[in-house]
């Protein structure tokens, strides 16, 4: 975690771990494809922002909503039934409303821009929502001697995303991020993921979440903080010659990176 937790046991702290790795990947899937619709919203290219819109959408209704879902059903009502934990969860509750709305926003925006700016606002909220879920909401299930984080989540795949070897599977979504057949490859205007301020214990989830949603032609700017060769060397081992990598900048203050999926 990317603070100390604690735990009743030591199964409750992996839990509690491997739910913020999950909010990572999702915080990093989520912020790829808003930078992506709100770059296509900024070009002459009605089409490619359409494309862009729906795979936001797309991606939401598939992950970030049966996620919340089975949060309401697992963890809410025990943190709800603690003192501690009662008016927290009103206010998540609250959020996810919000959330829900501005996604509903974002569909039926009469033009890119403003489902570009709906889409920020979308990721805004959904990353304060996701801390507040990372610092208050599992530390205090966690910490709770009569509730097991682990039993909480057992069997839930939403709170903790797919299995390994998973990864590509939005690759084959079709031709939206043009990912067909068709030959035709994003622009180099790729998006830009800057790290910097993401705690180092989720950082890595974070860009993997992104770079699971990079498809062949696609790609990603990564700034990060350092040099990122341990981060480079994962990427490798998780998906050998998939990406190439240039240098943009290096350092002191930013390492400025070029990912480009090839397959």
């Amino acid at each position: 975690m990317s603070e100390l937790v604690i735990a009743s046991n030591e199964a409750d702290a992996h839990a509690a771990e491997a739910v913020e790795q999950h909010h990572a990947v999702m915080a990093g899937a989520l912020a790829l494809r808003t930078e992506e619709l709100v770059a296509a919203a900024s070009r002459p290219d009605p089409a490619a922002a359409e494309q862009a819109r729906q795979d936001l959408v797309e991606w939401c209704e598939r992950e970030l909503v049966p996620h919340a879902l089975a949060e309401e059903k697992a963890l809410y009502p025990v943190a709800q039934a603690t003192t501690e934990g009662r008016l927290l969860v009103e206010a998540m509750l609250g959020e996810h409303v919000v959330i829900t709305s501005l996604l509903r926003q974002v569909s039926e925006a009469a033009d890119p821009v403003r489902a570009a700016a709906t889409a920020t606002a979308l990721r805004a909220v959904f990353d304060s929502h996701l801390t507040k879920e990372n610092e208050l909401l599992v530390p205090l299930l966690a910490r709770t001697p009569d509730v097991s984080l682990h039993d909480l989540l057992g069997g839930m795949h939403e709170l903790l995303g797919h299995a390994e070897g998973t990864e590509g599977s939005d690759a084959e979504a079709g031709c939206g991020g043009h990912t067909c057949s068709c030959g035709e490859v994003d622009g180099p205007g790729h998006p830009e993921l800057d790290v910097r301020t993401i705690p180092h214990a989720i950082r890595h989830a974070t860009i993997f979440g992104a770079l699971e949603s990079v498809r062949p032609g696609g790609g990603l700017e990564l700034v990060a903080p350092h040099d990122p060769l341990p981060l480079l060397a994962q990427l490798e081992q998780r998906w050998p010659a998939a990406f190439s990598v240039t240098y943009n900048e290096r350092g002191p203050e930013a390492w400025r990176i070029t990912l480009v999926r090839s397959i």
